[in-house]
């Protein structure tokens, strides 16, 4: 592998001529892994061209977006939130992500504080976690007693039927990874001092109970998923490739004005981004 100089830059009228000069100077993986990432970042601009036009259209047309991103810890929740919103305007566009109850909402239904963060006509909200968390995180952790993990998961299906009547649309995603590459992600996290935050005891103890994560996760799928408010997989071991088909799966829900403008596709890859169904096959 040798160097560019000043004449590699010189010498080529566009991009396949600057292309076949990086294919002289790198190894193949590392002239590979380079047009992946420029393939990715020119995609993902283009999608986000997109988003602000379905933006565009949600605040004419006073729609109420809701977008939920659940999954297990580092399956990578929170950097396609960040892609979703980046050039969206702040002014019709929330990002929540609660904290655990205080003692007064743990006195309160449950569903409480979260009607609280719903969207307005014409907004989009994203949720980093949601009320899903009564339906995986607080059992496996002992946050909740059975009692109220039953009595939720009776009254979620219903909570969402209405919402649905209302008008809200509500876009469930579950961002699933496998347990090797989340344990990669935990090191790297616990190694970089600006990623160290993000480790948590509770991350540290869902390695230990993976299985019975599963188990809840499984329970939450067969008894939450139905026609009106779907759960949505998404394969998240790439996660670029993640946050790209994510994007394209909430672009294709909706036929807002100048829908496909960027020249990108906006159907998403059904080998990544797949309706829940009891067959198919999960990486976690």
């Amino acid at each position: 592998m040798s160097s560019l100089i000043n004449s590699d830059f010189e010498d080529f009228a566009g991009s396949k001529d600057f292309k076949a000069v990086l294919k002289t100077k790198l190894d193949s993986k590392k002239y590979q892994a380079v047009l992946k990432s420029h393939h990715y970042e020119t995609e993902l601009l283009k999608l986000q061209t997109e988003l602000v036009d379905l933006q565009h259209w949600v605040a004419k047309h006073k729609k109420r977006i809701c977008i939920i991103f659940e999954g297990r810890d580092a399956a990578g929740k929170g950097g396609a939130i960040r892609r979703f919103t980046e050039h969206l305007n702040p002014r019709s566009m929330r990002v929540v992500a609660l904290t655990k109850p205080t003692e007064a909402e743990q006195g309160q239904w449950y569903f409480r504080r979260y009607i609280k963060e719903l969207p307005q006509p014409g907004e989009l909200v994203f949720f980093d976690r949601s009320w899903y968390n009564r339906a995986v995180v607080e059992p496996v952790m002992g946050f909740c007693s059975e009692e109220q993990y039953n009595k939720y998961m009776v009254q979620v299906p219903e909570f969402e039927h209405m919402l649905y009547e209302d008008g809200v649309i509500i876009i469930k995603f579950w961002f699933s990874i496998s347990k090797d590459e989340q344990m990669r992600r935990f090191n790297s996290r616990l190694s970089n001092p600006l990623k160290q935050w993000k480790f948590s005891p509770v991350d540290k103890e869902g390695q230990k109970r993976w299985d019975l994560y599963t188990n809840y996760k499984e329970q939450m799928f067969s008894k939450t998923h139905n026609s009106f408010s779907p759960w949505i997989i998404i394969k998240t071991n790439d996660k670029k490739e993640a946050r790209l088909e994510s994007i394209r799966f909430v672009l294709s829900q909706f036929e807002y004005d100048g829908k496909g403008q960027s020249n990108s596709t906006i159907l998403a890859d059904p080998n990544v981004a797949q309706r829940y169904h009891r067959m198919i096959n999960q990486i976690d």
